[in-house]
């Protein structure tokens, strides 16, 4: 059987719904005893005291799932919020697959919770007329209780968790209509902020053991390289340092009773490193071989009409992106403890089954024998999809027999990642002699993250990246090819994966598009869309839709302060639209961002709050990734390493930020990475509306 990308699993998923998940019922109670819980599957336990705990299967990074998916389930069951505890699942087979990425939380368990809690409610309803004897017509289910209107009679959902434990689960429960609501759609506050805001929120970064050591691994600097020896005698002299040994073939760690000393011990340590093959890479010569490979043949990913034979005014432009890094406020960080016969793993990973696998294979242990736990994260972005630091922790833990906090540094994370790809893009467009374009095409020049991690890519073709190089508009002639190319650069999917790269060049030529024929941006946009349907399988009227909004709510058209510039820009990814407008002033020949109105078509939304923090959240960090963000590469080596050199959005820049929603009872599709692919063109064609000049390389900034 042939692999599949992370992708296309997470979207046979979401296409499987209930059906991935609902069938791994806990086994339930068989006695109808009032002490026994109530468990009717894998997502949700009611005991006797009302307590009403919900499984979140997901991780949680900051976007929000431990409030917005017991919301879903809660809303079926007809709970009463105040009642409801949250549990983390850690590695499980009981839940499919628990990857957290491609803006998939709520759209792949929305189908899941619901059917989990409209089963349960069903099953207390029951449980109550068979308590009273009455038909279950007579009964309703609401804010964690049963009544009998006719007896006037109440039963709380814990009084009856016995009873209902003795019954046959329902596989296909009524679920409730949109407009009957009560929690799901509105602003419930999130379970996590005061354990936040107090500090007694764990991290990984914060979790420790009795008898615990820490340590931090000495790692090869160049890509491919290799550890060829090394001398400890200096780094063992360190007060508390106990263990100094290889790690693999690439790295080296140092143990000791602090990670204060363990840094210490890691300063004096003397490595000789094998450099390999990429001794030499550089930056440029990466773009240079980008641009080398973009007279190649590319597989097609979308295509109309004949843009050869297209008759009139020729325009064209390249664009260019380079390599970018997560960077996530929490460095990696795993804790271990190998027992021989077992291992427990505490980690801040997206990935707990990809994690438990990895360790048992690296430490010689079966999977069911190695027990992971998902701690909160601060920040993933897709850095922690990878679970390098996880298996470093089981490693570590083997070798000196004990619990150990791996720790990673800020320099460590930025030299030793993964990263998003550098990419360069070719467009193409010709103008009737109206100024309206009869044609476009695009070819994305760019390395695949998947083909580059073992998955397949049939006819050149990387099934995400086709994914995310959404076309929408209605051109008589279109293409959109893809040439891929290698890189031995670490790929890793970063916070919007590859349609940043696709959005940042096509939205910001199709202003190009609509400077040289004279055309408004917007309204060239509308007329892109103007015609109802499926394109490409995208839907052109949501994306207008989108449009429309923001451009209103920006006041697109209007009067702006004195020096004030709109830019705009869409994008379609992930199952969603987004439409972002950027105000912006220019303050010594630099943008000064003011404000960014965004609108998202994104289906049912579960809880306002969180999808506007959602937002807020992806402007700014895609802000970080147009004004400053870039990777350099030289002799084989990450050149950044902290803040100071791969500087993030100050306070002091943040725009405002408002967020606009076009209501829908749909079900839910992708959000946490629409506010970045719109983001960077919006931004450059607002400095191009100041200044008359395209911004063509990300960063802006250099």
């Amino acid at each position: 059987m042939s692999p599949v990308s992370r992708r296309e699993f997470l979207g046979a998923g979401v296409a499987a719904g209930a059906g991935l998940v609902i069938g791994f019922y806990l086994p339930h109670c068989s006695s109808g005893g009032n002490g026994d819980a109530f468990a009717p599957n894998a997502y949700l336990k009611i005991t006797p005291d009302n307590r009403v705990t919900v499984v979140v299967a997901r991780s949680e990074m900051g976007q929000g799932v431990r409030t917005s998916l017991p919301m879903i389930l809660a809303e079926e069951l007809e709970a009463d919020w105040k009642q409801i505890t949250i549990e983390q699942a850690g590695a499980s087979t009981l839940y499919g697959d628990q990857t957290t990425g491609g803006s998939a939380s709520v759209r792949s368990t929305w189908d899941p919770m619901r059917k989990a809690g409209a089963a349960a409610r069903e099953m207390l309803i029951t449980a109550a007329a068979l308590e009273w004897g009455v038909s279950r017509t007579g009964c309703k289910a609401e804010n964690g209780a049963v009544t009998h209107a006719a007896s006037n009679r109440r039963l709380t959902y814990g009084q009856l968790a016995g009873r209902a434990a003795t019954l046959p689960i329902p596989t296909d429960p009524p679920l409730k209509p949109a407009k009957d609501y009560k929690i799901v759609g509105t602003r419930v506050g999130r379970v996590d902020t005061l354990s936040k805001t107090n500090g007694t929120a764990d991290y990984g970064i914060d979790f420790r053991l009795p008898n615990i050591k820490y340590a931090v691994l000495a790692r090869r600097p160049v890509f491919g390289g290799k550890v060829a020896s090394f001398d400890d005698h200096d780094a063992k002299q360190v007060p508390g340092v106990s263990y100094v040994g290889k790690i693999g073939d690439s790295a080296v760690a140092v143990v000791a009773d602090s990670t204060w000393n363990a840094l210490e011990g890691r300063r004096l340590l003397n490595v000789t490193w094998d450099e390999g093959p990429n001794k030499d890479l550089t930056s440029a010569a990466t773009m240079d071989s980008l641009k080398q490979s973009s007279s190649k043949k590319g597989a097609t990913l979308y295509s109309v009409g004949n843009v050869s034979k297209a008759v009139g005014r020729r325009i064209q432009a390249a664009y260019e992106l380079p390599f970018m890094a997560h960077a996530p406020m929490e460095p990696g960080n795993s804790t271990a403890h190998y027992q021989r016969s077992k291992c427990e793993i505490w980690s801040p990973t997206q990935v707990p089954q990809d994690l438990r696998d990895s360790a048992a294979q690296a430490i010689g242990l079966e999977p069911d024998q190695v027990k992971i736990n998902v701690t909160l994260m601060g920040g993933g972005f897709g850095r922690r999809l990878e679970h390098d630091y996880g298996v470093e922790a089981a490693l570590v833990s083997k070798a000196i027999g004990g619990p150990v906090k791996v720790q990673w540094t800020r320099e460590d994370d930025m030299r030793n990642s993964t990263y998003r790809p550098a990419s360069y893009h070719q467009l193409r467009a010709v103008l009737d002699s109206q100024g309206w374009p009869v044609a476009f095409s695009h070819r994305i020049i760019m390395p695949s993250i998947n083909v580059q991690k073992g998955f397949p890519a049939e006819g050149g073709i990387d099934a995400e990246v086709k994914e995310e190089a959404s076309f929408v508009y209605s051109f008589p002639n279109a293409s959109v090819e893809y040439v891929m190319t290698e890189t031995p650069v670490p790929l890793g999917w970063m916070r919007a994966v590859n349609a940043l790269q696709v959005a940042f060049a096509s939205e910001s030529f199709i202003d190009e598009i609509a400077a040289a024929g004279g055309k408004d941006p917007l309204e060239l946009r509308l007329r892109l869309l103007s015609a109802d349907g499926s394109l490409n399988g995208w839907h052109t009227e949501r994306m207008r839709g989108v449009l429309q909004l923001a451009a209103e709510k920006a006041g697109w058209g209007k009067p702006l302060a004195a020096w004030h510039y709109h830019g705009i820009a869409c994008f379609a990814c992930f199952n969603s639209y987004m439409a972002e407008v950027v105000e912006i002033s220019m303050e010594n020949n630099r943008p000064r961002v003011h404000r960014v109105v965004g609108a998202i078509d994104c289906g049912q939304v579960v809880n306002p709050n969180i999808l506007e923090q959602q937002i807020q959240g992806g402007v700014n960090f895609a802000l970080t990734n147009a004004l400053r963000a870039k990777i350099t590469i030289d002799k084989g080596r990450v050149v950044q390493g902290n803040f100071d050199d791969y500087e993030p959005v100050r306070m002091s820049e943040a725009p405002t930020v408002e967020a606009y929603f076009v209501p829908s009872t749909e079900s839910p599709t992708g959000a946490g990475e629409l506010p970045v692919p719109p983001l960077a063109p919006a931004l450059c064609n607002a400095i191009y509306a100041a200044t008359k000049k395209r911004i063509r390389a990300l960063p802006i900034l250099g």
